[in-house]
Protein backbone atom coordinates (compact mmCIF):
# COMPACT_ATOMS: atom_id res chain seq x y z
CA UNK A 1 0.00 0.00 0.00
CA UNK A 2 1.02 3.66 -0.97
CA UNK A 3 1.21 6.21 1.64
CA UNK A 4 1.22 9.37 1.16
CA UNK A 5 4.66 11.92 2.01
CA UNK A 6 3.58 15.01 3.54
CA UNK A 7 7.36 16.21 2.85
CA UNK A 8 8.73 15.78 6.44
CA UNK A 9 11.72 14.16 5.83
CA UNK A 10 12.65 12.34 9.35
CA UNK A 11 10.61 14.62 11.31
CA UNK A 12 7.55 12.58 10.37
CA UNK A 13 8.15 9.85 12.28
CA UNK A 14 8.23 12.02 15.64
CA UNK A 15 5.73 14.40 14.98
CA UNK A 16 3.70 11.02 14.36
CA UNK A 17 5.32 9.40 17.91
CA UNK A 18 4.07 12.63 19.42
CA UNK A 19 0.82 12.63 18.43
CA UNK A 20 0.50 8.76 19.18
CA UNK A 21 1.69 9.33 22.81
CA UNK A 22 -0.34 12.35 23.06
CA UNK A 23 -3.90 10.25 22.49
CA UNK A 24 -3.50 8.67 25.91
CA UNK A 25 -2.97 11.90 28.10
CA UNK A 26 -5.65 13.82 26.36
CA UNK A 27 -8.20 11.49 26.57
CA UNK A 28 -7.28 11.20 30.54
CA UNK A 29 -7.68 14.70 30.61
CA UNK A 30 -10.42 14.95 28.95
CA UNK A 31 -12.71 12.48 31.08
CA UNK A 32 -11.05 13.90 34.15
CA UNK A 33 -13.41 16.25 36.66
CA UNK A 34 -10.23 19.10 37.49
CA UNK A 35 -8.87 19.14 33.72
CA UNK A 36 -11.88 18.22 31.48
CA UNK A 37 -14.40 20.80 33.01
CA UNK A 38 -16.40 23.21 31.09
CA UNK A 39 -13.55 25.94 31.98
CA UNK A 40 -10.53 24.84 30.79
CA UNK A 41 -10.67 25.77 26.99
CA UNK A 42 -10.20 22.46 24.81
CA UNK A 43 -6.93 24.61 23.26
CA UNK A 44 -5.47 24.17 27.00
CA UNK A 45 -6.18 20.64 26.86
CA UNK A 46 -4.62 19.59 23.80
CA UNK A 47 -1.81 21.62 24.77
CA UNK A 48 -0.94 19.86 27.72
CA UNK A 49 -1.69 16.52 26.20
CA UNK A 50 1.22 16.98 23.77
CA UNK A 51 2.83 18.69 26.38
CA UNK A 52 3.10 15.23 27.88
CA UNK A 53 3.42 13.30 24.93
CA UNK A 54 7.14 15.12 24.27
CA UNK A 55 7.51 14.56 27.94
CA UNK A 56 6.90 10.82 27.80
CA UNK A 57 8.92 10.33 24.19
CA UNK A 58 11.88 11.47 26.13
CA UNK A 59 11.75 9.95 29.16
CA UNK A 60 9.94 6.32 28.48
CA UNK A 61 10.51 3.76 26.49
CA UNK A 62 8.64 3.73 23.18
CA UNK A 63 8.19 0.46 21.47
CA UNK A 64 7.57 0.21 17.46
CA UNK A 65 4.72 2.03 16.45
CA UNK A 66 2.36 1.23 13.93
CA UNK A 67 2.31 2.66 10.72
CA UNK A 68 1.08 5.97 10.32
CA UNK A 69 -2.43 6.06 8.31
CA UNK A 70 -2.87 1.88 8.54
CA UNK A 71 -5.20 0.03 10.22
CA UNK A 72 -3.47 -1.28 12.86
CA UNK A 73 -2.47 2.41 13.78
CA UNK A 74 -6.49 3.42 13.66
CA UNK A 75 -6.72 0.37 16.05
CA UNK A 76 -3.35 1.69 18.41
CA UNK A 77 -4.81 5.09 18.37
CA UNK A 78 -8.70 4.05 19.60
CA UNK A 79 -7.10 1.65 22.14
CA UNK A 80 -5.31 4.68 23.23
CA UNK A 81 -8.36 6.81 23.77
CA UNK A 82 -9.83 4.01 26.01
CA UNK A 83 -7.05 3.55 28.27
CA UNK A 84 -7.15 7.42 28.36
CA UNK A 85 -10.53 7.83 29.16
CA UNK A 86 -10.50 4.84 31.88
CA UNK A 87 -8.06 6.78 34.16
CA UNK A 88 -9.59 10.03 33.89
CA UNK A 89 -13.89 8.22 34.15
CA UNK A 90 -12.28 6.79 37.68
CA UNK A 91 -11.60 10.46 39.12
CA UNK A 92 -14.60 11.38 37.23
CA UNK A 93 -16.70 8.40 39.62
CA UNK A 94 -15.08 9.32 42.49
CA UNK A 95 -16.44 13.35 41.98
CA UNK A 96 -19.70 12.46 41.31
CA UNK A 97 -19.63 10.32 45.27
CA UNK A 98 -20.27 13.83 46.63
CA UNK A 99 -22.76 15.30 44.26
CA UNK A 100 -25.30 12.38 45.02
CA UNK A 101 -24.71 12.88 48.82
CA UNK A 102 -25.66 16.63 48.72
CA UNK A 103 -28.74 15.85 46.45
CA UNK A 104 -29.76 13.67 49.27
CA UNK A 105 -28.89 16.25 51.99
CA UNK A 106 -30.06 19.51 50.30
CA UNK A 107 -33.59 17.07 49.33
CA UNK A 108 -33.92 16.78 53.14
CA UNK A 109 -33.80 20.50 54.21
CA UNK A 110 -35.84 21.72 51.72
CA UNK A 111 -33.03 23.71 49.48
CA UNK A 112 -33.92 21.10 46.10
CA UNK A 113 -34.85 24.33 44.09
CA UNK A 114 -31.35 26.36 45.16
CA UNK A 115 -29.79 25.44 42.46
CA UNK A 116 -26.60 26.92 40.13
CA UNK A 117 -24.65 25.83 37.27
CA UNK A 118 -21.74 23.43 38.10
CA UNK A 119 -18.67 26.07 36.45
CA UNK A 120 -16.91 22.05 36.46
CA UNK A 121 -19.00 20.10 34.61
CA UNK A 122 -21.83 22.57 33.37
CA UNK A 123 -24.66 20.96 34.46
CA UNK A 124 -27.25 21.93 37.33
CA UNK A 125 -26.35 21.48 40.99
CA UNK A 126 -27.60 22.09 43.99
CA UNK A 127 -26.20 25.12 46.51
CA UNK A 128 -24.79 22.08 48.65
CA UNK A 129 -23.43 20.13 46.04
CA UNK A 130 -20.88 22.82 44.32
CA UNK A 131 -20.08 23.08 48.54
CA UNK A 132 -18.83 19.21 48.59
CA UNK A 133 -17.80 19.66 44.83
CA UNK A 134 -15.58 22.39 45.76
CA UNK A 135 -14.19 20.72 49.08
CA UNK A 136 -13.56 17.48 47.84
CA UNK A 137 -11.76 19.54 44.71
CA UNK A 138 -9.55 21.59 47.41
CA UNK A 139 -9.02 18.51 49.32
CA UNK A 140 -7.89 16.32 46.39
CA UNK A 141 -5.13 19.22 45.98
CA UNK A 142 -4.24 19.52 49.24
CA UNK A 143 -3.09 15.39 49.68
CA UNK A 144 -1.16 15.50 46.49
CA UNK A 145 -3.61 13.08 44.69
CA UNK A 146 -3.03 15.16 41.21
CA UNK A 147 0.26 14.79 41.31
CA UNK A 148 -0.24 10.95 42.26
CA UNK A 149 -2.84 11.10 39.21
CA UNK A 150 -0.19 12.47 36.65
CA UNK A 151 2.56 9.78 38.39
CA UNK A 152 -0.20 7.21 37.31
CA UNK A 153 -0.79 8.18 34.18
CA UNK A 154 3.08 8.65 32.86
CA UNK A 155 3.32 5.02 34.61
CA UNK A 156 1.22 3.08 32.22
CA UNK A 157 3.05 3.97 29.27
CA UNK A 158 5.84 1.85 30.93
CA UNK A 159 3.19 -0.98 32.06
CA UNK A 160 0.62 -0.75 28.86
CA UNK A 161 2.91 0.26 26.05
CA UNK A 162 1.57 2.38 23.54
CA UNK A 163 0.54 0.28 20.51
CA UNK A 164 0.87 -3.00 22.61
CA UNK A 165 -0.75 -3.65 25.35
CA UNK A 166 -4.71 -2.52 26.18
CA UNK A 167 -6.29 -2.75 29.52
CA UNK A 168 -6.77 -6.16 31.21
CA UNK A 169 -9.57 -7.88 31.03
CA UNK A 170 -10.68 -7.32 34.71
CA UNK A 171 -10.43 -3.38 33.97
CA UNK A 172 -14.84 -3.10 33.40
CA UNK A 173 -14.87 -5.20 36.37
CA UNK A 174 -12.88 -2.65 39.06
CA UNK A 175 -14.81 0.23 37.86
CA UNK A 176 -18.35 -1.16 38.50
CA UNK A 177 -16.13 -2.17 42.40
CA UNK A 178 -15.42 1.28 42.38
CA UNK A 179 -18.52 2.41 41.21
CA UNK A 180 -20.01 0.59 43.83
CA UNK A 181 -17.28 2.32 46.94
CA UNK A 182 -18.12 5.67 45.53
CA UNK A 183 -22.24 5.20 46.41
CA UNK A 184 -20.64 3.58 49.46
CA UNK A 185 -19.03 6.96 50.09
CA UNK A 186 -21.86 8.94 49.33
CA UNK A 187 -23.91 7.27 51.74
CA UNK A 188 -21.53 7.76 54.40
CA UNK A 189 -21.21 11.17 53.96
CA UNK A 190 -24.70 12.41 53.98
CA UNK A 191 -26.21 9.65 56.76
CA UNK A 192 -24.80 11.76 59.71
CA UNK A 193 -26.54 15.14 58.50
CA UNK A 194 -30.12 13.05 56.93
CA UNK A 195 -30.50 11.34 60.01
CA UNK A 196 -30.43 14.67 62.39
CA UNK A 197 -32.91 16.49 59.51
CA UNK A 198 -35.03 12.83 59.82
CA UNK A 199 -35.23 13.96 63.72
CA UNK A 200 -36.05 17.22 63.08
CA UNK A 201 -38.70 16.03 60.81
CA UNK A 202 -40.30 13.95 63.20
CA UNK A 203 -40.17 16.74 65.68
CA UNK A 204 -42.27 18.78 63.63
CA UNK A 205 -44.49 16.23 62.67
CA UNK A 206 -45.15 15.75 66.48
CA UNK A 207 -45.92 19.15 67.01
CA UNK A 208 -48.36 19.56 64.36
CA UNK A 209 -50.38 17.11 65.55
CA UNK A 210 -50.39 18.58 69.05
CA UNK A 211 -51.12 21.78 67.95
CA UNK A 212 -52.82 21.79 64.56
CA UNK A 213 -53.21 25.37 64.54
CA UNK A 214 -49.09 25.69 64.10
CA UNK A 215 -48.40 26.18 60.30
CA UNK A 216 -46.63 22.98 59.79
CA UNK A 217 -44.78 24.60 56.37
CA UNK A 218 -44.09 28.00 57.88
CA UNK A 219 -42.09 26.12 60.93
CA UNK A 220 -40.74 22.78 59.23
CA UNK A 221 -38.74 24.50 56.66
CA UNK A 222 -36.93 26.99 58.99
CA UNK A 223 -36.38 24.15 61.12
CA UNK A 224 -35.00 21.83 58.47
CA UNK A 225 -32.40 24.64 57.03
CA UNK A 226 -31.18 25.29 60.18
CA UNK A 227 -30.49 21.80 61.31
CA UNK A 228 -29.08 21.23 58.25
CA UNK A 229 -26.33 24.05 58.12
CA UNK A 230 -25.60 22.71 62.03
CA UNK A 231 -25.25 19.65 61.12
CA UNK A 232 -23.06 19.94 58.33
CA UNK A 233 -21.10 22.62 60.27
CA UNK A 234 -20.25 20.05 62.95
CA UNK A 235 -19.57 17.22 60.10
CA UNK A 236 -16.75 19.28 58.56
CA UNK A 237 -14.00 17.80 60.42
CA UNK A 238 -15.78 14.50 59.44
CA UNK A 239 -16.28 15.52 55.54
CA UNK A 240 -12.70 16.62 55.28
CA UNK A 241 -11.17 13.20 56.37
CA UNK A 242 -13.82 11.28 53.93
CA UNK A 243 -12.93 12.76 51.37
CA UNK A 244 -9.35 12.37 51.95
CA UNK A 245 -10.12 8.73 51.71
CA UNK A 246 -12.20 9.46 48.50
CA UNK A 247 -9.23 10.69 46.97
CA UNK A 248 -7.05 7.87 48.36
CA UNK A 249 -9.56 5.41 47.05
CA UNK A 250 -9.76 7.02 43.43
CA UNK A 251 -6.06 6.97 42.93
CA UNK A 252 -6.16 3.50 43.96
CA UNK A 253 -9.10 2.53 41.94
CA UNK A 254 -6.34 4.31 38.77
CA UNK A 255 -3.70 2.22 39.87
CA UNK A 256 -5.72 -1.07 39.86
CA UNK A 257 -6.59 0.05 36.03
CA UNK A 258 -2.90 -0.40 34.94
Amino acid sequence: MNFPDFGLGPLEGQIWMVMFLSIRAAAAMLAAPLFGGVAVPVQLRALLGVALGVFVMNWVPVPQLPAMLSFAGAVALLQEAVIGLALGFVLQVSFAAPLIAAEQVAGAMGLAMATAVDPGTGAQSSAIGQFFSLLLMLTFLAVGAHLMWFELLVESYRLLPVGQDGLPGTAGMRVVKFAGIAIAAAAAIALPMVLVLLLVQLVTGVLSRSAPSLNLFALGLPAGVLAGLAALIAALPVLAGQFAELSEAAILGVAGLI
